[in-house]
């Protein structure tokens, strides 16, 4: 049966409409879905996502957390400051309880340095240091020298054993390069400088020889009791002032005022004086008859006599502070054929 011609025209503009209308929407949904790709993406992601029972007990099965994608790190900072040189002469003043060995340490020096750069002061003896002086501490180990008229750096190199470039090229002696020379007066650092130091020493008196003289009390005489070893001579085995060095040939042992001084091993007794001694002090000798010569300054009191033989342990004196000392302590020599050596080689 055939459609009335109006209604079939209607029809077909109908059906072309529908299907227009479907084109536009495929081509529609196919644009939006090329200009926003992850928005298809995004679920299976998601998916993936482990989920988290609000009770991990409740539901049965063992929670594991899902890792995190950062590293976490703890932040440590350090900042390594290095040291500085230091190139300049500085000044100390000498506190009560100083030593010259304590401050060279605590500035990392010699304590020959620092007694060569205070002659003026010390004069060469660490037992004139006292509170409120002024030390000048020089900033290497060597020779802090005043430069005189006519003085050369070869020449002051060669006396002080040093090297005539390490005094051209040490910065805190600020020198023009192009004409090495200092004007007189000039405080120079010698690097690496050495010296004698003008210790004042008493002379060793043996017990077979005369050669003592009256204000030291030697004398001849003769035989006695011979040394097997070495003990402390006093109570305490620490030092209290200087330890052995080139300007002092001696330790000071820490020994309060009339605190007991032994004697280090047996011998006979060759010097036993009291007065200033040369800045010593009361002071006893003991001869061990085996080469070796003990010595003990500063003392207050002296208990023994020349010639008279002593055992090792033996009570000979107090402790003290007469002569040149500061503090009382004992001043302890060791000599062995008349010169002094270091009493940590003998001392147990």
């Amino acid at each position: 049966m055939e459609l009335p011609q109006t209604q079939s025209r209607w029809f077909n503009i109908i059906s072309w409409g529908i299907t227009i209308l479907i084109v536009v929407g495929l081509f529609g949904f196919t644009f939006w879905k090329l200009q926003n790709p992850t928005m298809v993406s995004a679920a299976p992601v998601a998916l993936a996502q482990p989920t988290r029972a609000a009770d991990p007990a409740a539901a049965g099965q063992a929670y594991l957390p899902v890792p995190s994608a950062a590293i976490s790190r703890n932040l440590t900072l350090k900042t390594l400051i290095p040291e500085r040189p230091r190139y300049a002469v500085v000044q100390h003043t000498v506190a009560r309880g100083d030593a010259l060995v304590r401050i060279a340490k605590d500035f990392n020096i010699k304590p020959e340095t620092l007694l060569w750069a205070n002659y003026t002061v010390l004069e060469d003896d660490p037992h004139s240091l006292k509170p409120g002086q002024e030390l000048s501490i020089p900033p290497t180990d060597g020779l802090l020298y005043e430069w005189k008229e006519g003085d050369t750096i070869e020449k002051i190199a060669a006396a002080y054993q040093a090297k005539s470039e390490d005094i051209i090229n040490w910065p805190g002696n600020n020198i023009d390069l192009t004409n090495p020379q200092f004007k007189a007066g000039t405080l120079v650092m010698i690097p690496g400088g050495w010296r004698e130091s003008k210790t004042i020493t008493l002379p060793t008196v043996s017990r077979g020889r005369g050669t003592g003289t009256a204000s030291t009390g030697g004398s001849a005489c003769g035989g006695g009791p011979v040394g097997s070893g070495f003990i402390w001579p006093a109570g305490n085995h620490f030092l209290s002032g200087n330890d052995y060095f080139s300007g002092h040939l001696a330790i000071d042992i820490a020994a309060g005022e009339g605190a007991p001084i032994y004697a280090a091993a047996s011998g006979v007794v060759t010097v036993a004086a009291g007065g200033w001694n040369g800045g010593y002090g009361n002071v006893i000798q003991v001869d061990h008859g085996n080469g070796y010569v003990t010595l003990y300054a500063h003392l207050s009191q002296i208990n023994v006599s020349v010639c008279q033989g002593v055992g090792a342990g033996q009570l000979i004196g107090l402790s003290g502070n007469t002569g040149n000392s500061f503090g009382a302590h004992l001043h302890f020599e060791v000599r062995q054929g008349g010169s002094n050596i270091n009493p940590w080689y003998v001392l147990p």
